[in-house]
């Protein structure tokens, strides 16, 4: 029986990658997204992916959604917490709002979608959870005081978690990639974004593809040992 895999944010940039590769082995992904219907569309229909559209900073609404694809698909073994958005901008001049936005999306997600599923996987006995973090969430960055301190809360999140479920046969892992070649890489201005490549050691971009293939490896079934872990795939530009 296939397993079941949910990936937030899995229907463009990073996740339509994460949800596609998954597929490719075999899973049968649940893709949820928030706003872009068109492009779920397109993604559904060039993958079958089961897309779902639901806002992952409700706790509800993900309690309901979770509910929802474990009656269409099956129980759910894998979760990819991969939702995420910017509000950039300095402390001096950042709203509330634009503090709030980032911290409920990014971060509070990951409590809520985690909270879903966590009791499905403790009675089974196995799961395994991949959260998705950020270079900028291990570095810091100028303008990001929203986005950093979201993408750091989720590695601790993410360790501290892992040591609940480690006895109930589930891990909980980190991804943080560093500058991707995605549509919001693409919104930096050319200069800027020149800057960023030429602090990258490998000398480009990374592709998302390249953060599939790390989570494929967290969630299989052999990686069994590996818990509390953060990888870092960003092309050596930052390394602790």
């Amino acid at each position: 029986m296939n397993q079941t895999a949910i990936v937030t944010g899995g229907t463009r940039g990073i996740g339509a990658a994460i949800s596609t590769d998954l597929i490719e082995r075999g899973f049968q992904v649940a893709a949820v997204f928030g706003g872009n219907t068109e492009a779920a569309e397109r993604f559904s229909k060039s993958t079958g992916a089961s897309t779902y559209q639901w806002d992952v900073s409700d706790f509800q609404a993900c309690h309901d959604g979770v509910a929802q694809v474990e009656s269409d698909l099956g129980p759910v073994s894998v979760l990819v917490n991969n939702a995420g958005i910017t509000r950039d901008g300095t402390l001096h001049k950042m709203t509330p709002e634009q503090w709030q936005a980032v911290i409920q999306t990014n971060l509070s997600s990951c409590f809520n979608m985690c909270r879903a599923v966590i009791e499905g996987m403790r009675e089974r006995k196995y799961g395994r959870i991949v959260n998705i973090g950020s270079i900028n969430g291990q570095a810091g960055q100028y303008g990001q005081v929203n986005y950093a301190a979201a993408k750091s809360g989720i590695h601790g999140f993410t360790k501290a978690l892992a040591q609940e479920g480690a006895a109930a046969g589930i891990t909980v892992n980190a991804i943080a990639p560093g500058y991707i070649d995605t549509d919001m890489v693409a919104a930096v201005p050319d200069r800027v974004l020149e800057k960023i490549i030429a602090g990258i050691p490998v000398g480009r971009l990374g592709k998302a593809s390249e953060i599939a293939r790390g989570v494929s490896f967290l969630v299989d079934r052999e990686a069994g040992f590996v818990t509390g872990s953060t990888l870092s795939i960003n092309g050596g530009q930052h390394m602790y």
